[in-house]
């Protein structure tokens, strides 16, 4: 499958002559890639997920799924920062939930929500309730509840965003074995450069509001990242790069908003 976002825009009416969230965002990604998204706060990156799983309209531009298996749409699986686990489901019941809306009767479903489960080392708490979890196992939850529907794309707004720095790390490394084993494409949104450049294939620099693409940056590193004086110093070269794209348009984003 390809994906190809063709010259979006997005502008959400209102007062003081509405907000223009994005303008002419145009980039390409294929199946099984990791593509991360980073951009200065307020520059759209959400509201793009949301068109690119159909959940919001463009308002210019169009989008084009090559090779999707329903109609002119692929699956999507979309995982927010909150985890939107339903707090009266098992962990269980919550990885299936996906799988029962899409009619897999019970045994299988359950079979294969144990499976991802197994995966992530969560199976003494397949019968828990999310407020018996630390926010960290949560969003374990929320994730692979997200892989074990089988999306086509796979799109992550920060997941990582509300973790401290040790297990944002640990579950990164997980995001990565599990996208391993069960390859799709994913889009991740993040703040973090270095998380940007720790998980992705290529990362897309967006400009401050309206967001467009300023660059799309090719990560030339093997995985897993870093494994070499030489892979380090390159990442870090990488990592300046990106947050000199940045800089300027984060650096007014905080004059304005003081």
């Amino acid at each position: 499958m390809e994906f190809r976002c063709r010259r979006i825009g997005k502008v959400y009416v209102g007062g003081n002559g509405g907000v223009h969230a994005l303008e002419d965002v145009t980039f390409s990604a294929i199946a099984e890639q990791f593509v991360c998204i980073v951009g200065p706060s307020g520059c759209g990156k959400t509201t793009l997920l949301k068109i690119i799983a159909g959940l919001v309209t463009p308002t210019l531009g169009t989008l084009e799924f090559a090779g999707a298996a329903e109609g002119n749409r692929p699956r999507a699986a979309l995982v927010f920062q909150e985890h939107g686990l339903f707090p009266w489901m098992t962990v269980l019941d919550n990885v299936a939930f996906g799988l029962e809306m899409q009619g897999v009767p019970r045994p299988e479903r359950r079979d294969r929500a144990r499976a991802f489960i197994d995966k992530v080392g969560l199976s003494s708490f397949i019968r828990s309730y999310p407020h018996e979890l630390s926010v960290g196992m949560q969003q374990r939850v929320g994730i692979i509840r997200a892989f074990v529907s089988n999306p086509q794309v796979l799109l992550l707004d920060e997941p990582f965003g509300s973790l401290d720095a040790q297990t944002r790390l640990v579950l990164q490394d997980e995001l990565l074995r599990i996208w391993k084993d069960d390859r799709k494409l994913v889009i991740h949104v993040t703040h973090d450069i270095e998380e940007a450049v720790r998980l992705g294939d290529r990362v897309l620099v967006m400009t401050g509001r309206p967001g467009r693409i300023r660059e799309d940056i090719t990560i030339p590193l093997g995985r897993p990242r870093e494994v070499s004086s030489r892979a380090a110093a390159e990442a870090s070269e990488i990592r300046w790069h990106i947050w000199k794209l940045l800089e300027h348009d984060v650096r007014k984003g905080l004059w304005i908003a003081g």
